[in-house]
């Protein structure tokens, strides 16, 4: 069986080597274009790419694949099946339409809930209790397709997209190899999904990491989680951008206004911040253009924040 592995991000490595190391015959790898990062602008390779290179797969980039040529040239390999996972372009229905089997998507959420482009950070968001992964068959919708598999799991209190989201991309890897097995021998039926249940996740702009004080002190917890590593959750201290990596929601003690510091007596949180609901303990903390370091250290350098109001 031929097959077409479609990604992008971190998410999408270990399905790709899943696949590779189980001897499935993966004719190309199709990851986005690389894109300049980084102070000097320099261009960078998705981590599929890499590990595509690294296994001395083909790797195609193209900028769109709603291109004739670029239908034509994926056509030229004669796949029987295409897996996607976080490729980052909807499939056009002439590619769905190219191979036997079908395309079939990794989607990191449990299906209809959280279609879009950020399933994970908007679990930790919603407060879900649960997440899990979803391997639906493609269609021309924005992950809408006929479910083949799901598998759940649940959100620990410490998880940030990134740590949940290496959870479910080795769950998403070894479901994959499941499904492949008994799509292919046709001993799947596909679920359609309840439309009225859907929601959506839209794409996260790093605008949304900076920190509104007046929001409950559990909301800014979650988002603290959700926005790491990227875009990362903030505020600004002496005009300079100052990241929380990680905090804990706490009751409010005494009157404590929206913003201001105080110092904690917690054993891991030296400070906390008010916010509209209970104070937010500060655990581990990085100013711009330096390293993270727990909120004791920094509090040593920087005595006169405790009783400032953060805007």
């Amino acid at each position: 069986m031929r097959l077409i592995f479609m990604g992008s991000p971190e998410f999408a490595v270990p399905p790709l080597e899943h696949l590779i190391l189980n001897h499935y015959q993966v004719a190309a790898v199709y990851t986005q274009p690389d894109k300049p990062a980084g102070r000097g602008r320099s261009l960078v390779s998705t981590p599929v790419k890499r590990t595509a290179i690294a296994h001395k797969l083909p790797v195609i980039q193209p900028a769109s694949l709603k291109d004739a040529e670029a239908v034509a040239q994926l056509a030229g390999f004669h796949p029987d099946i295409i897996v996607v996972a976080a490729f980052g372009q909807i499939l056009p229905q002439p590619v769905l339409d190219l191979p036997r089997y079908g395309c079939i998507n990794l989607h990191p959420s449990l299906l209809p809930r959280f279609r879009g482009a950020s399933p994970v950070a908007s679990a930790i968001l919603a407060g879900d209790d649960f997440t899990g992964v979803s391997v639906m068959l493609m269609d021309k919708g924005l992950d809408t397709g006929p479910i083949l598999a799901r598998a759940q799991i649940p959100i620990s209190a410490l998880d940030t997209t990134g740590s949940l989201s290496a959870k479910l991309s080795l769950i998403a890897a070894q479901l994959l190899l499941e499904v492949l097995v008994c799509w292919v021998r046709g001993e799947l039926t596909t679920q359609p999904q309840k439309e009225a249940q859907a929601t959506y996740s839209a794409p996260i702009s790093k605008e949304e990491g900076e920190i509104n004080w007046h929001l409950p002190a559990i909301d800014i917890w979650r988002r603290v989680r959700a926005y790491h590593p990227w875009p990362g959750c903030y505020t600004t201290w002496r005009g300079k951008q100052l990241k929380l990596i990680e905090a804990v929601p706490l009751p409010g003690e005494g009157t404590v206004e929206v913003g201001q510091v105080v110092a904690m007596q917690e054993e891991k949180a030296a400070f906390g911040v008010g916010t509209g609901s209970g104070i937010l303990g500060v655990i581990t903390v990085q100013m711009e253009g330096k390293r993270a370091m727990s909120a004791a250290d920094f509090l040593r350098g920087q005595r006169q924040l405790i009783g400032t109001i953060l805007k």
